[in-house]
């Protein structure tokens, strides 16, 4: 049987394939479930730094969600709220990743194929990408949770235009509205983003975690430092990151980071 959703680990990073390029890899029920799984076990897992998201080849990042099986397992509210429910815990477990993320988006990413990649912190695309929301085209009223997520990088203004006319839009179009950080060619999107996550983990991984915690509760709407992000803070001081970075310093050198 063909695993659709790929877990490989290169060192520090970890890259999840989708892998069903004869359906644009499009997302099965089942797909879900199996990311949402290897998102856990990532989790607990102290080797890696970074995850990449990305479809199997250029085939596409991910079409969206499998309409052929909508009538089976998401047609009526039961089980609509079922579906629903077992989508977007795998994309919130994504967002919530506690280590750095990007997605590398190939020629597609449509509906829950863009909810996946802007549940990640960077999105790099190729030229000749296309994005859109879809969910109006088939009398979707598409979740809060991803609407504010396409709010809080668009605004509302191109948040209400992509969803009420379900247009698909380029990358470069993407990228003048902050839905893209970068933009490669076929050739280069690999390598570009390997480098770019290499510039990344070079980094401490303690501090990088702890800002990526930072900047959500900002996104969360706190303004104040709760008891958890002061203590991580205040941690971050007696870590190991810390005093080698401090050491690096004082002679002089690139920090070594484990």
């Amino acid at each position: 049987m063909q695993k659709h959703i790929i877990l490989e680990t290169n060192g520090a990073i970890a890259t999840i394939f989708i892998n069903r390029p004869e359906k644009k890899n499009s997302l099965t029920l089942e797909m879900f479930k199996q990311l949402s799984n290897l998102l856990e076990q990532l989790k607990k897992d102290n080797q890696i730094k970074l995850l990449i998201v990305r479809g199997i080849d250029d085939t596409a990042f991910s079409a969206g969600a499998d309409i052929s099986e909508f009538l089976e397992v998401r047609f009526a509210p039961e089980q609509a709220k079922k579906y629903n429910d077992t989508a977007l815990k795998a994309i919130e477990k994504l967002y919530r990743f506690p280590k750095p993320t990007i997605a590398l988006i190939q020629t597609l990413a449509i509906g829950g194929g863009l909810e996946l990649a802007n549940a990640c912190d960077f999105r790099i695309a190729t030229p000749d990408s296309k994005l859109g929301i879809t969910a109006a085209n088939i009398g979707i009223v598409y979740n809060l949770a991803s609407t504010k997520r396409l709010y809080n990088l668009i605004g509302p203004s191109k948040t209400k235009e992509l969803l009420y006319t379900a247009k698909l839009i380029s990358a470069k179009e993407g990228q003048a509205i902050g839905l893209i950080d970068y933009i490669h060619p076929h050739e280069e999107i690999e390598e570009k983003c390997i480098d770019f996550a290499h510039s990344i983990i070079a980094k401490s991984s303690v501090a990088n975690s702890g800002i990526k915690q930072v900047i959500q509760a900002i996104i969360d709407g706190e303004n104040e430092e709760s008891a958890e992000i002061s203590n991580l803070i205040l941690d971050s001081f007696q870590s190991e990151d810390y005093k080698e970075g401090i050491q690096a310093f004082l002679e002089k050198r690139k920090p070594l980071f484990p």
